[in-house]
């Protein structure tokens, strides 16, 4: 039986993650196989190093979403490492292995909705933090984009809900069906929060040509 005694890491031994089993391999990750399952195996079987096969494997591509979500490296750390400290401590509720990634992606969604949460609370706003933002590996093609500066920071003033929304499906490439598994919104729900994220990005673009 895998060792439930690791440290908490400020995570408590109560929380218990979403079902690996609601989602498909998919999930705006590159997909998953035998390796996240052997992986998986080990780790159930006691052999914690194999965890950080896991973490390694997943933390840039996570780790992006968090920042673009949360907008400084402090709180995406945050959110990012309780996640995979969730995980590995629900890892028993991973029902295959090979949907891990899904499984993980929708954790760190909850993860980021906290820690914005507790954030705004503070009395934080969502500010660009370009250090964090080029601090994160291997950009995907669309953070390449011609003027991606402007765009990062239109979408910072987006709300969270409709930024969320338009990361999971302009910058992770989501089908409808995939975000309202991870996120428990209705897809009608989420098709108006891109468009009017859409919308309102486009607004937030044309005022800054006109600066």
């Amino acid at each position: 039986m895998r060792d439930t005694s690791a440290p908490d890491r400020g995570v408590t031994s109560a929380v218990v993650g979403p079902r690996c089993d609601v989602l498909g391999a998919r999930v705006g990750i590159d997909s998953v196989g035998t390796s996240d399952v052997e992986a998986v195996r080990r780790v159930l079987g006691g052999d914690t190093d194999a965890y950080a096969t896991l973490v390694a494997r997943y933390r840039d591509r996570l780790a992006r979403y968090a920042v673009h979500m949360l907008g400084n490296r402090e709180d995406a750390e945050e959110a990012l490492q309780d996640a995979f400290v969730r995980a590995y401590r629900s890892l028993e509720r991973c029902d295959d292995g090979a949907r891990f990634g899904a499984w993980l992606y929708g954790i760190l969604v909850n993860r980021c909705r906290t820690t914005g949460a507790r954030a705004a609370k503070r009395g934080r706003v969502f500010v660009r933090d370009e250090a964090a933002l080029n601090g994160v590996a291997h950009p995907s093609a669309a953070e390449q984009t011609e003027g991606e500066d402007v765009v990062r920071w239109a979408l910072a003033r987006l709300t969270p809900e409709y930024r969320e929304a338009f990361l999971l499906k302009h910058v992770e490439d989501l089908e409808y069906e995939e975000m309202a598994q991870l996120t428990g919104a209705g897809v009608s729900a989420l098709k108006m929060r891109v468009k009017r994220a859409r919308e309102q990005l486009q607004a937030i673009l044309r005022e800054a040509e006109r600066v």
